[in-house]
């Protein structure tokens, strides 16, 4: 029992847990005799009416007895949202980008979670390939759903190759098991020239097509790499991505009349990459893998299109800079193209080369905030700096090598805000719409 529990962080004043007597430094040790080994056991066991939690308070443990209705929140928040320590991963993937990391990040960025836990509260993308039959048992009693996987290849010889694992278990059969369950799997597959393109992608997604719908989205993702990277890989070109779009556009259209769903989507970056347009949000199927890069900038776009046509045309006549990566600054220009004539606002985009990862890495959410104080120094800023949200954590309040927007504003010496969608882009200048 002593190994299980969870710290609490904070207590919610005037909770429950609040007026029983629980307070910030206490342990969770179990709830109705099922010792927590997360906040999923915590959501899952704590859902009943009536609670006996058992607590370590002061080095002593103490069962608390909790009557409330149905939904009722405790009012507990815990210092982490695992208890057991976080499932790592067990592979070798000779793609991994943790891998090409460079020391002095944020320490988090270090740990190569591979945790079926994490991948159902935050989405996480994990391989299925370190769960044993106990895992198994906790996911037909929860039913934690949806999970995201990582595929990369459904034939078992190349996918124990991309994994750098000869022992993975093949992964259709795991996902069949999850279905007969009632798990649903957003599947991804990082697609690396030459290891699991062509014939091979081909083959993979119409394995896991074949499983819809307990496959719920199957995304293609282009290989990223650092210039830290060790590796004899390389990254797609242009044409190479156009050739992708062209392959998998038939795939999507017979899935549509198939299914009714596009299924199989490409990644923002082989669009932009091939310069080619993004699709309508209707072929999206709901944005289902949106924080894997999926359909951002068309979410983007129209969130624009739909603002714009609210924005008053007057000369607001202000000066500011928008920070973003290389890859899609040409379409960030376009946009405030637009702006700068509908309102009179001048806006510099200052596309950041990634100096820090090396310049083959081009999106956004990869910037640090080194790099961009360095590109941004000896500029025509005007009076406001404006930083893509995705550059900073999931609070928006540190970058990959843990800087907080107030460490960028300080080194800068103007005021910095950040922006993630067109409305918040339009309510950061001060544009009324």
């Amino acid at each position: 029992m002593s190994e299980m529990g969870g710290v609490i962080a904070r207590v919610e004043p005037g909770s429950i847990a609040d007026e029983v007597g629980l307070r910030a430094g206490d342990e969770v040790l179990a709830i109705n005799g099922h010792p927590l080994r997360d906040i999923v056991d915590y959501r899952f066991y704590g859902a009943e009416e009536w609670l006996e939690i058992l607590v370590r308070q002061d080095g002593e443990e103490v069962i608390y007895e909790i009557e409330r209705e149905y939904g009722q929140e405790l009012g507990i928040e815990f210092t982490a949202h695992v208890f057991d320590g976080i499932r790592t991963c067990d592979n070798h993937c000779p793609f991994c980008y943790l891998k090409g990391m460079p020391p002095g990040l944020r320490p988090s960025l270090y740990i190569p979670d591979d945790d079926y836990r994490l991948s159902f509260l935050f989405g996480n993308f994990i391989t299925l390939t370190n769960l044993n039959e106990s895992d198994w048992h906790r996911l037909a009693e929860q039913r934690l759903s949806p999970l995201y996987v990582s595929i990369h290849a459904t034939d078992l010889t190349l996918r124990c190759r991309l994994m750098g694992n000869l022992s993975a278990p093949d992964v259709l059969a795991q996902i069949r098991r999850l279905a007969a369950l009632g798990i649903q799997i957003h599947a991804q597959i990082v697609l690396v020239p030459g290891w699991n393109d062509g014939e091979h992608l081909e083959h993979s997604v119409a394995d896991l097509a074949a499983l819809y719908p307990a496959v719920q989205s199957i995304a293609i993702v282009p290989v990223g790499l650092t210039r830290y990277h060790r590796g004899r890989l390389r990254l797609y070109t242009p044409g190479e991505a156009q050739a992708i779009l062209a392959q998998v556009a038939p795939w999507q259209a017979n899935f549509r009349r198939r299914y009714g769903v596009t299924l199989v989507h490409l990644s923002d970056e082989w669009y932009l990459l091939a310069g080619q347009p993004l699709p309508t949000a209707e072929t999206y199927d709901g944005f289902p893998q949106i924080e894997n890069g999926v359909g951002l900038v068309r979410q983007f776009l129209d969130e624009w299109q739909a603002v714009r046509r609210h924005v008053k045309s007057t000369r607001h006549n202000a000066e500011c800079t928008m920070v973003c990566g290389t890859l899609i600054a040409p379409l960030m220009q376009k946009v405030t193209d637009e702006l700068s004539a509908l309102t009179g606002t001048v806006v510099h985009v200052q596309p950041v080369v990634n100096e820090f990862f090396g310049e083959t890495v081009t999106v956004s959410g990869l910037l640090i905030g080194q790099d961009v104080i360095a590109a941004l120094r000896g500029h025509r800023l005007g009076g406001l700096v404006l930083l893509p949200r995705v550059m900073f954590d999931a609070a928006g309040e540190r970058t990959l090598d843990d800087l907080s927007p107030s460490d960028i504003q300080t080194a800068l010496g103007l005021p910095v805000a950040m922006a993630g969608t067109a409305a918040e882009l339009l309510q950061a200048i001060g544009i009324a719409f």
